[in-house]
């Protein structure tokens, strides 16, 4: 049986893990007493006694935290955005490529995607593998999420009921165009250039739906019909699922998923504009759904254990 560590049990992502693992019985959960969770020799031993630490830190925290292991057994799952383009660590997204699956199974160091960037990087990278978008396409992609990306200070202030009127509404941030994500976008998908991202926080806990548009002079040639082979090869079967067509009466939900680990694929649009869809749970396989499914890979069970991929 593993013993697993969460490193940050108490926030958003880490709390979400710990409550799904509690249910299984083929892990040991160890836990440390509340007034010693932010002691650095208490978290080290915790970190070098366990088979599996999730680390659910910001990510300077994570840093620090990878940095106190010692014992080479321990394999380490961080959360945060802070190994994600460190090339000693695999990147947790299995259904990229076998390449993708079998640097997990063999790593001890594995940075789970983040939300944001799962949507993005589920759309773009098989276009690029495949031909289809040049690393070099200027693209653009909206993003629209629960409040509970926010952690626990957004989710109070939602949650407030003498909250300010401007909760009630979509609000677009990183109006800077420096969103952490993007860094992590560019190095898996081979993109020469970010995109121009938009995220929008709206008025639901969770949910997340991520759109790429593209003109068809972006395609090399390729058609709507070629995006959707891709996709339908690549995501045919477990978690990431390509799907035929919203079937949402001209709408199409950005919560649909939340409380789901699975993630869906749409291609929309027409034979000179297409969009490009991806709709999951910011933390389902935006997160704690992402790091479970890939502590289950190293682990050598199915995949899906502990996870609800049901639609």
């Amino acid at each position: 049986m593993k013993k697993v560590f969460i490193d940050g049990k108490a926030g958003t992502t880490g709390l979400r893990i710990y409550e799904r693992l509690s249910a299984r019985n083929d892990i040991e959960l160890m836990l440390i007493p509340e007034e010693k969770r932010k002691n650095t020799e208490a978290r080290r031993e915790m970190l070098n006694s366990c088979d599996i630490a999730f680390l659910c830190l910001p990510d300077a925290a994570a840093v620090e935290a990878a940095g106190l292991i010692e014992n080479p057994e321990v394999k380490v799952l961080d959360t945060s955005t802070a190994h994600r383009t460190d090339p000693d660590w695999a990147y947790g997204f299995p259904e990229l490529s076998e390449k993708f699956r079998q640097r997990i199974e063999s790593s001890s160091r594995i940075a789970v995607p983040g939300c944001h960037a799962s949507g993005f990087i589920s759309l773009v990278y098989p276009l690029i593998e495949s031909g289809i978008l040049s690393p070099d396409a200027l693209l653009t992609c909206h993003s629209l999420t629960g409040y509970s990306g926010g952690g626990k200070k957004m989710i109070a202030e939602y949650e407030d009921k003498n909250r300010p009127e401007i909760y009630s509404g979509a609000r677009q941030y990183g109006l800077a165009q420096n969103h952490k994500h993007l860094k992590e976008m560019l190095a898996v998908t081979g993109l020469s250039s970010a995109p121009v991202f938009c995220p929008i926080v709206d008025d639901f806990y969770s949910g997340m739906l991520v759109t790429v548009p593209l003109f068809r002079e972006y395609l090399s040639g390729a058609s709507v019909n070629d995006i959707r082979d891709v996709y339908r090869k690549k995501y045919a079967k477990g978690i990431v699922r390509f799907r035929e067509e919203v079937g949402e009466n001209g709408f199409i939900s950005s919560n649909r998923l939340s409380y789901n680990d699975g993630m869906e694929i749409f291609v929309e649009g027409n034979g000179d504009r297409i969009l490009l869809m991806s709709r999951y749970d910011n933390l389902g396989k935006g997160a704690s759904g992402a790091a479970i499914q890939n502590m289950n890979i190293i682990m050598n069970v199915e995949e899906t254990t502990g996870l609800n991929t049901e639609v």
